[in-house]
């Protein structure tokens, strides 16, 4: 201790676990001005902290010290701890989207993240997005081997750009034909994502939480879980790689938002909902699919579900009929309007989709289902909605003869030629044709934790 000797100093004894340290750095006090040199006092020691709510924080502990050699040797044998840590990034690509919700993604990641990066001694090099595709652009043509993970600061629809991006990279590294892709390769380095957006689903699944410094700390700390990905074909080519697909009426409303966006985010998407909803019409479609069979708890191995198939490869199952609202998950898809997820009974990496079909039915009943997402109910336990574990999934949509012109005005669901809107990640797609889609089960690593079991994430996270 410094001062006066005569101090009764009570002492308090602390453990750290180092691998709760992210930093370590030399404590000098300097001038206003001064940049470099200083009077040496000892050395600070940053640690990751978890706090309620599945939130991290960053806390900093101050070791006083005079002597310059004894601060050093602590210093280095410190940051050789440190640098042990495999999974912990030293350089990053980051992608800020300056468009994505309220444009505050670009305050975020100013604010909030580059200084943790900073303090954790990782380098950045920074994109910020000027236009849709602009990730993808970059991605394409940027030499992944000289980063150690990829950063995508923003909403849903850029994280969904920059995972595609990411893949599809991956394919054409390793010579893949990228119109047809029936094993593609995993993603050669991890996905971070700070949540900037409206929803942000992919990082309420990751994290539990809608906060920056919690995913940053993540992604400091080298927290790596392995996700599934669902490739979106049609018989011709490869739409895109992702995590969620909606059809019906999730993919009209989104269809009517985008014909809105000169509203503001909220408004548009509110407007959309309820005119969707005024004009609820089903969708008319054939069904394919791979069940697969969830065995009992017993025969868990790993802590991880093994799939097996209900008969053989070859054995699809189909349904026709009309649709409301068809969903393919292949993780929960959790955001603060679902809590419990759009599809709580997949799982991150578990190597299945949910396939999640609401049959038509009353605006009534169908209101109740929705409103079942806001609340801890199941929203499934409705005789009109069948929920199914499945490898792969075909949708067929059948064409209609003699569109309803105020159909055609509003909603823009169904052309002259027969596109059928696809939301597939927060995304608008349109297609006239089948659109299979498959699993590939821990495709890509992105930084978090598996929130499926909340006592492993803070496990993961506690200081001692």
């Amino acid at each position: 201790p410094t001062g006066d000797s005569s101090m009764v100093l009570q002492a308090q004894e602390e453990i750290i676990e180092m691998k709760d340290v992210f930093s370590v750095k030399l404590k000098r006090r300097r001038f206003v001005g001064q940049k470099k040199g200083g009077t040496l006092l000892g050395i600070t020691i940053f640690k990751c902290l978890n706090k309620e709510e599945n939130k991290l924080t960053d806390c900093a502990i101050h070791l006083n010290n005079l002597s310059e050699d004894h601060c050093q040797s602590w210093f280095r044998h410190l940051k050789e701890i440190l640098n042990g840590f495999q999974n912990r990034p030293k350089s990053l690509k980051v992608f800020v989207n300056p468009s994505s919700h309220k444009r505050e993604a670009t305050h975020v990641y100013y604010e909030k993240v580059a200084p943790l990066f900073k303090l954790a001694d990782i380098k950045t090099d920074v994109t910020v997005t000027e236009y849709e595709g602009h990730a993808l652009s970059v991605l394409k043509e940027c030499e992944l081997q000289a980063f150690d993970g990829v950063v995508c600061v923003g909403g849903d629809g850029s994280v969904s750009e920059v995972v595609h991006g990411l893949l599809l990279k991956a394919q054409i590294d390793a010579g893949k034909d990228t119109d047809y892709i029936p094993t593609p390769v995993r993603a050669p380095v991890p996905l971070g994502v700070i949540p900037a957006g409206t929803t942000n689903i992919l990082a309420h699944t990751l994290y539990g939480t809608k906060h920056a410094v919690t995913a940053t700390l993540h992604i400091v700390m080298g927290h790596i879980q392995p996700v599934d990905v669902c490739t979106f074909s049609t018989p011709s080519k490869l739409l895109r790689f992702g995590f969620s697909a909606m059809f019906g009426f999730g993919a009209r409303t989104l269809a009517l938002a985008e014909k809105h966006r000169w509203m503001p985010s909220s408004q548009r998407k509110d407007f959309a909902f309820i005119k969707t909803l005024a004009d609820l019409k089903p969708e008319e479609c054939e069904l394919s699919f791979l069940p697969l069979q969830i065995p009992q708890e017993d025969s868990r191995e790993n802590d991880r579900i093994t799939l097996l198939y209900l008969g053989s490869k070859d054995q699809w199952h189909k349904i026709q009929g009309h649709f409301l609202n068809v969903s393919i998950m292949a993780i929960p898809c959790l955001c603060s309007m679902a809590p419990r997820g759009l599809a709580p009974n997949t799982r991150l990496n578990n190597g299945s989709m949910a396939l999640i079909v609401v049959q038509n039915t009353s605006r009534t009943e169908f209101i109740k289902h929705l409103k079942r997402y806001t609340s801890v109910k199941n929203q499934f336990n409705f005789p009109f909605v069948e929920t199914y574990t499945v490898q792969e999934v075909k949708v067929q949509p059948r064409l209609k003869s003699g569109l309803d012109a105020k159909e055609n005005t509003y909603l823009n669901t169904a052309s002259a030629e027969g596109n059928y809107p696809w939301n597939i990640d927060g995304d608008l797609m349109k297609e006239a044709s089948e659109v299979h889609v498959r699993v590939h089960p821990q495709l890509i690593n992105l930084y978090g934790v598996n929130t499926d079991d909340l006592e492993s994430s803070q496990e993961t996270c506690n200081c001692i």
